[in-house]
């Protein structure tokens, strides 16, 4: 829609700021509680970042329940409560339904759309809001979001400005900025007094100090432990996956470590259990066999049987060991490193891979300033934040579309009773 026809009005409703998962849901839920909604979008198109979500299948929620959800949120996710139990992943779902796109349900309880389709949740969107009476203006970016008598003055990058009740920032975070996420909704939330937390990337590799996981680049280990620790309370501590890269360390394993670490990395030791299976008395009764049978053989014949053949002569470096020495000559405290770093592999995390590699942003609105039962500004009343520019992350697996969803749904019911009421 051509924005010049809407500069003759005096005054929106709402305006919502983003057409991504939550700006749209925002819209939606908005429209169809009775007000009459503006949607301003900067791409040629909607949903930009939906399209790359689920590898473009587009991983639309999580069928768990409350209670596990909270526990993939790793930070203020006491912020969401109102928002996830009022509108859920079966709440997503039968809405999709309702706008045509059936979805499915998947390992780990993630939810796809049946066709695979990330444009199809999209397309669901933008249909819904054009039924509702949304207005969609593509190429739309803002520049300023200023308070004023009755309302709030949006300003435009191509010039002029919108006038309207109430606001709904739904810009996303940082993260792929290729898609639109640039940052633009933290410079509207401080231009308005609100706090804006460090940003850094969540659910993304992580660099290690030492150089050998470099030569390991490509390789991935199964089954294995990844658990971290800060003095004596341990943040971390989980079974899968985890892949070595040219940077330090990547995989499943690590990228939900990234969302639990501190901002002081030198805090936290992470370490690596390859035999998560057997307990370290065990692992050591395994290495006694292992040498009584093969005594006339290399280390690195025997590591083999413990771990990729690959990974072998790099392991016995990092035990002080040569992988050609003979088993026979390993001593009993040799054979103790061995064990030990077979248990609890050291990785000395020094940070994580820069923010626009990150699935998702770290930091965002100080969520304290927000009022968690209606999302609206504590400091700008008719404010309203919605989604990843608000401080809350949560785990792969479709939790972070859910908050999305969720804050979206209340963010835009909360602006439309705020702009209808007398």
């Amino acid at each position: 829609m051509n924005t010049g026809s809407m500069l003759e009005k005096t005054r929106l409703d709402l305006i919502v700021i983003g057409g991504g998962a939550a700006g749209m849901m925002a819209a939606l839920q908005a429209a169809w509680a009775g007000a009459q909604v503006t949607l301003l979008e900067k791409n040629e198109k909607l949903g930009k970042k939906i399209y790359i979500t689920g590898k473009g299948r587009c991983n639309v929620t999580n069928a768990c329940d409350a209670e596990d959800f909270f526990k993939q949120v790793p930070r203020n996710g006491k912020f969401l409560n109102a928002a996830v139990r009022q509108f859920t992943h079966e709440d997503v779902t039968s809405l999709l339904a309702m706008l045509g796109t059936q979805t499915k349900v998947e390992r780990g309880n993630r939810v796809f759309p049946v066709s695979d389709k990330a444009s199809d949740v999209t397309r669901a969107f933008a249909r819904g809001m054009k039924d509702a009476g949304v207005q969609v203006c593509l190429n739309t970016a803002v520049s300023r979001v200023e308070q004023e008598d009755g309302g709030f003055a949006v300003a435009l990058a191509g010039g002029g400005a919108l006038h309207a009740k109430a606001v709904v920032i739904a810009t996303g975070g940082l993260s792929y900025p290729s898609t639109g996420s640039t940052g633009d909704g933290y410079a509207f939330a401080r231009e308005n007094g609100h706090t804006v937390t460090p940003l850094t990337g969540s659910l993304v590799g992580l660099t290690i100090e030492e150089k050998w996981p470099k030569l390991l680049m490509g390789l991935s280990l199964k089954n294995v432990r990844v658990s971290a620790q800060m003095g004596k309370r341990k943040i971390y501590d989980e079974l899968g996956e985890m892949l070595f890269t040219h940077f330090g360390v990547s995989g499943p394993l690590i990228i939900e470590l990234s969302s639990h670490m501190p901002e002081d990395f030198s805090a936290v030791q992470v370490s690596l259990d390859m035999k998560p299976g057997l307990t370290p008395e065990q692992v050591d009764l395994r290495l006694q066999r292992e040498f009584a049978e093969n005594v006339r053989k290399q280390l690195s014949s025997v590591l083999v049987t413990l771990m990729p053949a690959r990974m072998g002569p790099v392991f016995a470096q990092l035990c002080g060991l040569s992988p050609e020495q003979m088993i026979n000559q390993i001593t009993r405290e040799q054979r103790a490193a061995i064990a030990r770093n077979l248990k609890a592999l050291p990785l000395r995390v020094t940070g994580t891979r820069p923010i626009e590699e990150a699935i998702v942003t770290r930091g965002g609105v100080e969520v304290r300033e927000v009022n968690p039962g209606t999302m609206m500004s504590k400091l700008a009343p008719g404010l309203f934040f919605a989604g990843e520019v608000l401080d809350v992350d949560a785990h792969t697996g479709g939790f972070n579309l859910q908050i999305a969803f969720s804050t979206g749904a209340l963010a835009g019911r909360s602006a439309a009773a705020y702009v209808t009421e007398d």
